[in-house]
């Protein structure tokens, strides 16, 4: 970065904090700071779910993906695609709850003061993980960006690591703005972000396709559009299948349907959605529409980050720094692209950059402070608070929960696996919320049992059981991993394939160098043999033997990589494919936490050891969100019931329209408390079910079946972007 890029940065840093500064005056009360006095219209709620929902992890791992598994990495982003359509029904519940936080939901359906601050410590601990990924994928992304990896610092012995200096002052610059002025603070710069995300998702495309006709066509003559064509010729037919990964199946169809299950499940119990799920939209409609067009902008923003990453790939397959680490793929392409037109672009990447982490992580800090405020201090410690002291206490609690999410992020700096941990967290509320929102047998005392048998069975008996029954690492029986496929593909290889191995080749170079042992040096394996364009050559790549029951693995006794017994090696026609099964053999030892919920699949017979990995992982998800609702549904009908009249009141609430003046939406509440019964000929099911599913409206239907038809246009649009020059 040169002084135009640091002064863009600056600046950007400056409006973001005036902004704070601005709104502050507005922050009267709680609902001032933590939903903006309710009063927010399409276009502003619009970018809050597109700020919130988008994160700097998102063009970080497609950057990741796409270079390592072609367009097929657009999934690690995507997702949440089928989720979208959904956003249209539950973008009403937010509003019509009335709530400030999520926690409130929770002590009003089932009665539970207790049960609301159990769910404000899940909060805590589900943003504290997520917003780690964030910042650990900012910290990935600015090292190549800055161009230098350390900096020399007073009072501190040696060099400080670029990022963690870097992560700490985002953090600190999103408490400030944040923590002054509120969720109105944090929607206007949202606003503004938003757009910085956008050309974030552009920005790369025109310069790098420019690049590429540089780079291998003839700039005198043919305009920045023959980079499609260019880049087609430079990276192999098969990176460009949105399904087929080159390199095997990493998201097969079924694994896409179990994560787009479980996040469906998921998110609406996840706390933001209080507020970006609707509840400080000014309208019904302005909720359900921000909501849904916000999801869809960063859908289509996908699309550009998965188009970049293919340029990323053609352009610069032969780096050596991405090689070593794909994470940084982003960040080295924007360095080399735009860093020689020397216009301040770099500083404005890295300010897009980071306003995709700072629009999700203001949000996500209110919220956040919102719940402790609300279901921890006034609920135990201070009742009587004032609104001053209350909004003292969020702005302070902000900056501790910030502060979490960068020690974390720190100290893990791995961007996928947290993102995979952080999908999981909420199914420990989940149960609870769903059938508490239409299931009136559902209970205080059901929705305890299931949240202590989630956290129990999916993340305390995990870690417990090595501790109680040491032998079981070494078990044959729990040691088992499935079949090792290697499948090697005879082909001419490509302009980029003979990139990768050059670059390959140099890694291997540098880290036999810097290895210092014998043995560190010997699980580097041999060194690549270098391609030649045209040349017909051996790619082969391998999945499978991975632990059935260890989430880190398996390991002989001694550290060493297990030995490998061939079970079947099969042949093309044609000579141009071959299938080599293996497995491991010998003495083995599992490694980290225990697969719990996998043991299911034994007891019915099923044998593990002939799935792929993408498989093994989807085998993982129904458990987690089959079982919670099967113990909610079995325990809410052996224990005690609410009480009528908290659950008449709730039901009736949850039916009655909301409307954007304040003094008339409580005259229209007062009515439906006044007559429980006032919604009942919009009853789907009879009363004696205790379902309190309402009957669809047109909107609703029509609505959703439009968000239907649009997540597949996405598909469509990817598909054809990708194609363009083939």
């Amino acid at each position: 970065m040169i002084l135009i890029d640091y002064i863009v940065l600056i600046v950007y840093f400056l409006v973001l904090t005036g902004i704070g500064i601005y709104c502050m005056r507005s922050v009267k009360k709680q609902e001032d700071f933590f939903l903006g006095s309710r009063s927010f219209g399409k276009l502003v709620q619009t970018f809050a779910a597109f700020g919130a929902g988008t994160g700097a992890n998102d063009p970080v791992v497609l950057g990741r993906t796409t270079y390592t598994s072609g367009l097929s990495g657009i999934w690690s982003v995507l997702m949440w695609l089928f989720v979208t359509p959904f956003y249209w029904i539950f973008g009403v519940w937010y509003r019509r709850m009335r709530h400030l936080t999520l926690g409130d939901w929770f002590v009003e359906r089932y009665e539970s003061r207790s049960l609301g601050a159990a769910y404000t410590i899940f909060g805590l601990m589900f943003y504290s993980v997520y917003l780690a990924v964030a910042f650990s994928a900012v910290g990935k992304v600015c090292v190549p960006l800055i161009g230098y990896t350390h900096v020399d610092l007073p009072f501190f012995a040696d060099p400080v690591k670029i990022e963690s200096l870097l992560v700490p002052v985002i953090g600190l610059i999103v408490v400030v703005y944040g923590a002054l002025g509120g969720l109105r603070a944090a929607y206007f710069t949202d606003l503004i972000q938003g757009i910085f995300i956008i050309f974030l998702s552009l920005m790369l495309i025109p310069f790098g396709l420019k690049e590429l006709v540089e780079k291998f066509g003839d700039p005198t003559t043919q305009s920045f559009l023959e980079g499609f064509r260019l880049m087609h010729e430079q990276v192999p037919d098969a990176y460009f299948n949105i399904i087929d990964s080159p390199r095997g199946g990493e998201f097969p169809l079924h694994y896409i349907a179990a994560i787009t299950l479980l996040n469906m499940i998921g998110i609406v119990v996840q706390p933001h959605f209080i507020a970006t799920g609707g509840g400080s939209a000014k309208s019904e409609d302005a909720a359900r529409v921000g909501l849904v067009v916000g999801n869809f902008l960063k859908r289509l923003c996908t699309v550009g980050w998965a188009l970049t990453g293919l340029i990323i790939l053609a352009l610069m397959a032969d780096k050596i720094s991405i090689a070593q680490d794909p994470d940084r793929a982003w960040g080295i392409a924007a360095l080399e692209i735009l860093g020689p037109l020397k216009m301040g672009l770099v500083g404005l990447m890295l300010a897009c950059l980071l306003a995709a982490l700072m629009s999700s992580a203001d949000c996500y800090m209110l919220v956040t402070s919102g719940l402790v405020v609300r279901n921890l201090y006034v609920g135990y410690v201070r009742p009587d608070a004032s609104e001053k002291e209350c909004l003292w206490v969020a702005r302070c609690f902000s900056f501790l929960l910030i502060s979490l999410a960068v020690i974390f992020s720190l100290s893990q700096l791995n961007v996928f696996d947290q993102l995979k941990l952080a999908w999981e967290i909420p199914i420990v509320f989940a149960a609870p919320f769903w059938l508490g929102l239409f299931w009136r047998r559902a209970n205080t005392r059901a929705a305890w049992g299931t949240i202590a048998f989630s956290v129990s069975f999916f993340f305390i008996l995990p870690i417990l059981i090595p501790f109680v029954a040491p032998n079981l690492r070494m078990s044959e029986t729990f040691t088992k991993t499935n079949e090792i496929i290697t499948t090697t593909l005879l082909r001419p290889a490509a302009p980029s394939d003979v990139a990768k191995r050059k670059a390959a080749i140099q890694a291997w170079e540098l880290a036999n160098e810097e290895a210092e042992t014998e043995e560190a040096k010997q699980k580097l394996g041999p060194k690549p043999i270098p391609l030649e364009q045209g040349v017909v050559f051996r790619d082969a790549y391998s999945t499978g033997g991975k632990s059935i029951y260890w989430k880190k693995g398996v390991k002989t006794p001694e550290g060493e990589s297990p030995p490998r017994t061939e079970i079947s090696r099969v042949v093309s026609p044609d000579n141009t494919k071959e299938e080599l099964k293996e497995k491991y053999t010998g003495p083995l030892m599992g490694q980290g936490i225990f697969n719990f919920e996998l043991l299911l699949y034994d007891l019915v017979g099923i044998d593990l050891t002939q799935l792929e990995n993408s498989t093994l992982e989807t085998m993982r998800l129904p458990p987690r969100l089959i079982m919670p609702f099967v113990v909610m549904i079995l325990l809410s009908l052996v224990t005690r019931r609410n009480s009528r009249e908290a659950l008449d009141r709730y039901y009736v609430k949850m039916k009655t329209p909301t409307e954007p003046e304040p003094e008339k939406d409580k005259e229209e509440l007062n009515k439906s408390y006044n007559d429980p019964d006032r919604f009942n000929e919009k009853r789907l099911f009879p009363q004696w079910t205790g379902l309190e599913f309402s009957k669809p409206k047109v909107n609703d239907v029509v609505g959703f079946i439009v968000c239907f038809f649009g997540t597949f246009a996405i598909i469509g649009l990817a598909i054809w972007v990708a194609s363009i020059g083939s």
